[in-house]
């Protein structure tokens, strides 16, 4: 049989298939690891994965990589950012450094609404061509699928230029985006004695001009568009994002939720509730949270570099939750402020030290299981016959080097779409 591109002499390749479902419990240690494996590829597509002498022998290729004994694995996936910004935050990150509280730069008008500030001046072309740096830099690190929000426009128009921002992306880098609409990221100054107003705003206006883009968008009917909430202290309260996610599935959105990252103001509960797709952060999350996130089908997305970009000691409780049986992924959460890494590699090395995933669970977790918190687990996150070819060659020789090691970066060579970029 023909295929256009053949992988060999794959020490190590690593699937990460799961037959359709997150991994969950156990499942998290089951990499599906292959020795000496190959993968055939044809049309961008997956179509073939066995031990390397099999696939040569089935396959001939248009092209051939021969992987050297090294470690394949799949692209990684980041299911939490915020790439699309101006400006930077870099006194405030000094101002963390000598002792400042997130929620207290936030409340006297720094944090995320400093970036609103820049952001909403900002052209359509500067965003554009910062987000295209962003993107190489997670793409060198080894992501190929990534979700990005909204959120630092905080009015109607400026929301939808990021929303032409994000397509405009998709359209010209080889990393593949999922769409998030985060209004409700922060009330914005001109809100600032009345959130309900802005919510109502949100509901009212905002929903319906944002799922008029999508609508219009190349990503219509093929990738999942997603309402975000911050639900938080000085942020929006639970009866706030309650409001906003019905507006939002009335529509036809699906949910995520940035909860418990500071204070459990009940946002995971109702989220699991409603059928959220994940929920974010979760560093204070409740045992009976978790036991229900546990029961449910939401995905629950950690971001350790968010604790360790603010010098935090504590983190949210990754392995109680995995324990539990949650099936959770890892996130970079890109952006700005609390969270400036691009790389999911370090997200990995910071969850095994500090929230004690062995490597076999935190490359589940920033593969299919990202994958599923970003509605595309049939399409990406595992080497697996129909999945889309997004693969990574690595210079490791054992698949556990990638958390081991940080700082750096083991991707070697990209696959993406069955296209070898690097």
């Amino acid at each position: 049989m023909k295929a256009d591109l053949v992988i060999s002499n794959i020490g190590q390749l690593v699937t990460c298939a799961s037959s359709g479902s997150p991994k969950r419990g156990p499942q998290m240690r089951d990499v599906g690891l292959i020795e000496n494996g190959g993968v055939a590829i044809v049309e961008g597509k997956i179509a073939a994965v066995g031990k390397s002498d099999g696939i040569t022998a089935e396959y001939s290729a248009r092209q051939s990589l021969d992987a050297g004994g090294k470690v394949v694995c799949p692209g990684f996936v980041d299911p939490h950012t915020h790439i699309v910004w101006a400006g930077d935050r870099l006194d405030e990150f000094e101002l963390k450094i000598k002792g400042a509280d997130y929620l207290e730069i936030l409340a006297a008008g720094g944090g995320i609404l400093s970036t609103v500030e820049q952001t909403r001046v900002a052209s359509f072309d500067e965003l554009v061509e910062k987000g295209l740096l962003r993107l190489d830099k997670m793409l060198a690190c080894g992501t190929t699928t990534v979700e990005i929000k909204t959120g630092y426009g905080l009015d109607t128009e400026s929301e939808v230029k990021m929303l032409r921002v994000v397509e405009a992306l998709d359209k010209a880098h080889p990393v593949d985006i999922v769409p998030t609409f985060l209004a409700a990221h922060a009330v914005p100054s001109e809100f600032k004695d009345d959130s309900d107003g802005y919510v109502e705003l949100i509901s009212d206006e905002m929903l319906p001009r944002a799922w008029d883009w999508y609508e219009r968008s190349h990503f219509s009917g093929n990738i999942p568009f997603f309402v975000d909430m911050f639900c938080e202290r000085n942020a929006f309260d639970l009866q706030q994002t309650q409001r906003v996610f019905e507006a939002a599935v009335s529509i036809g959105f699906r949910t995520k939720a940035h909860v418990d990252e500071f204070s459990n103001l009940g946002g995971s509960r109702m989220s699991i509730a409603s059928g959220a797709t994940s929920i974010d952060h979760l560093d204070a999350i409740s045992d009976d949270e978790i036991n229900l996130l546990a029961a449910s089908d939401t995905i629950g997305v950690i971001t350790p570099t968010v604790n360790f970009n603010l010098g935090s000691a504590q983190f949210a409780d990754a392995r109680k939750m995995i324990d539990a049986g949650c099936a959770i992924a890892l996130s970079t959460d890109y952006n700005p402020g609390s969270a400036p890494c691009p790389t999911q590699p370090m997200t990995m090395a910071i969850a095994c030290r500090y929230q004690k995933l062995l490597p076999a669970e935190a490359l589940s977790a920033t593969t299919i299981n990202a994958a599923f918190a970003i509605g595309m687990g049939q399409q990406v996150g595992s080497v697996e016959v129909g999945k889309s070819a997004d693969l990574l060659i690595t210079d490791a020789s054992d698949y556990r080097e990638l958390a081991y090691e940080f700082g750096g970066s083991l991707v070697k060579s990209v696959v993406k779409n069955g296209q070898v970029l690097s």
